[in-house]
């Protein structure tokens, strides 16, 4: 099965990964973010980046796909700069499958 990359942000942010072939969704609002990010789970999206920003919006739904294996859920930073969620996310992961924090 071949999946899809997606992209939920700010337009700002977002709008360069239309380059790489990307399926870019601008989202600024807690609705759209979840419903954005629902819909992408169940079209055969196999990545999701999301700026931190729109992460904030949509806490609850995130949490439901980190227990699955797709679609993988990224946090990346928006165009206003990182707020370390995203990196706080991958220390947590390494030092769960590690047992300590590597980084």
């Amino acid at each position: 099965m071949t999946y899809k990359i997606g992209v939920i942000g700010d337009r700002d942010s977002v709008m360069p990964f239309k380059l790489f072939g990307f399926e870019v969704i601008y989202a600024v609002s807690a609705k759209q973010v979840r419903e954005t990010i629902e819909s992408m789970a169940k079209n055969a999206f196999g990545v999701i980046f999301i700026t931190e920003d729109a992460s904030e919006l949509a806490v609850e739904t995130i949490e439901r796909y980190k227990s699955d294996v797709t679609p993988a859920i990224i946090l990346i930073p928006s165009h206003n700069g990182t707020k370390g969620i995203g990196l706080k996310e991958i220390q947590d992961n390494v030092e769960r499958a590690v047992g300590q924090n590597i980084l």
